[in-house]
């Protein structure tokens, strides 16, 4: 009987085209759920298979947990009584008691046969993901078998892949029986085993389409640096040239537009802007708005954004319909772009000089014609001035020494006098608050000028009042108000 077990598990293995340990693994789940069928109570078998021998042998066994966290008996045994059969045994071991083995013609039950077609089915499809895995295939190309509540259940060679309704392009219509390309977004694992989830909405599944038709991405000339994608409408991708000599641009886009043509039939007719990557952020967001003629750009490193100045007449391209253009172009960058024509900059710009003006003639007590040659030489921040290096602020030639050292004293004293107020207002706070992930004192000493003290003060407050409150952007204050609430719903 030895012997035919382990002509079993040898015959199953080639088969099955798994491991032999998979085989033997099935054959113990098996024996030790034929054993278990003995007993009325849920109780713990297990049954051990030499794998040299074919001999096995069943046990029932116990955890070992304390006195006081036994709750199961059937399952568990106390740390005392363990210890009086076995001294050795400690609290999370097992004691394990012999059971009469089953024998192996009545595994020929349903149940058992079961849980060895389940294992080798699930050991079969993880071998199978595991061979698909190896080859770094994200392209998948398969035909839609079925359709289960809008998705779209797709056979890939011998595996099942699922496209979600929502990661197909919009008004496209999918029916069984059709042969569709998508991405591979991610592994899920569920009961029935891996599941390969699709995309054909992901911004990587545009870069795909392009790697296929454009040999020249494959062979290491081109690159493609970055994609942006409202699916089924428009994209943007942006590419780099690693050779002078090859356009990235007309080498995308093919002979006649065939190559581009190729990627836009496969995507329902989503229309695709090839652009020019940069390592200057501002020419990259420049090229990135195309077909919008820039003027000109500001750039707030600090808040990762830029103010683009255009053209009246060009106000609605740069912006696009439903703001497509402008919001394309930010995901593609990486930046928050805000679009203003010549007018409403000179006004922004206006705004954001009185505003500097008065911080200084309040902060350092100084006149406006003070104030403004500061600001021409490039100071907005009382930090700035204070702790600039010296000789930077002499070669301001409307100021001599004794001007440079008063004005650097008064703006560390104005700062000292800021950060002792700043202080005081978040002695106020409540600890919760002070202490929540996603503070900072200064964002609490803001909070709480404004009279926002605890953490349920937080919670009570809308996205856009903390972004009044605070300039903060949307996403940072979404965040810190879904953290105040947290409370609410524990």
């Amino acid at each position: 009987m030895s012997r035919e077990i382990l002509m079993v598990v040898d015959a199953l293995a080639r088969e099955k085209n798994v491991s032999q340990e998979v085989v033997f693994s099935a054959l113990e789940s098996a024996l030790a759920s034929a054993t278990k069928k003995r007993f009325h109570e849920d109780v713990d078998v297990v049954a051990i298979l030499d794998r040299h021998t074919g001999e096995y042998s069943t046990f029932r066994r116990w955890l070992v947990v304390l006195d006081e966290a036994l709750e199961f008996p059937d399952i568990q045994i106390s740390l005392s009584d363990a210890q009086n059969r076995d001294p050795s045994l400690q609290a999370g071991e097992y004691l394990s008691e012999p059971l009469e083995s089953v024998e192996f013609g009545r595994i020929g039950a349903q149940a058992a046969k079961q849980v060895i077609l389940q294992k080798i089915r699930e050991a079969e499809r993880e071998q199978i993901l595991s061979d698909f895995l190896l080859r770094k295939e994200h392209m998948v190309t398969g035909v839609i078998k079925r359709m289960e509540r809008g998705n779209a259940i797709i056979e890939v060679g011998r595996i099942e892949a699922m496209l979600p309704r929502e990661q197909m392009i919009p008004k496209e219509n999918l029916r069984v029986g059709d042969r569709v390309r998508a991405y591979l977004s991610r592994i899920e694992r569920v009961s029935r085993g891996p599941q390969l989830i699709l995309s054909r909405i992901a911004p990587e599944f545009l870069v795909k389409l392009f790697e296929l038709e454009v040999p020249e991405i494959e062979e290491g000339i081109l690159e493609i640096r970055a994609a942006a994608r409202d699916p089924g409408v428009r994209a943007k991708i942006a590419v780099k040239s690693n050779d002078q000599r090859i356009d990235p641009i007309g080498t995308c886009v093919g002979m006649r537009g065939s190559r581009v043509q190729a990627v836009t039939g496969e995507l329902a007719g989503e229309r695709v802007d090839i652009i020019l990557w940069s390592a200057d952020p501002a020419q990259f967001v420049i090229n990135a708005l195309v077909p919008a003629e820039v003027n000109g750009i500001v750039v707030d490193e600090e808040a990762h954004s830029m103010d683009v100045v255009v053209d009246e007449e060009q106000l609605s391209q740069a912006i696009g319909r439903n703001g497509q253009n402008v919001r394309l172009a930010s995901e593609l960058t990486g930046w928050n772009l805000n679009i203003l024509t010549q007018d409403e900059a000179q006004k922004k710009s206006q705004e954001e000089f009185s505003e500097i003006c008065n911080l200084f003639v309040e902060k350092l007590d100084v006149d406006e014609e003070v104030a403004d040659i500061l600001i021409q030489e490039g100071f907005s921040t009382l930090e700035e001035i204070a702790y600039v290096p010296l000789s930077e602020m002499l070669e301001i030639e409307a100021f001599d020494e004794n001007m440079v050292n008063e004005l650097r004293s008064r703006a560390r004293n104005a700062l000292l006098t800021q950060a002792i107020a700043s202080e005081e207002k978040v002695g106020n706070v409540a600890d919760d608050l002070l202490h929540m992930e996603g503070m900072d004192n200064e964002t609490a000493a803001t909070l709480a000028s404004k009279g926002v003290l605890t953490m349920e003060d937080l919670a009570d407050l809308a996205v856009d009042d903390l972004v009044e409150m605070t300039g903060m952007d949307d996403e940072r204050a979404k965040l810190l108000i879904m953290t105040a609430r947290a409370p609410w719903f524990a």
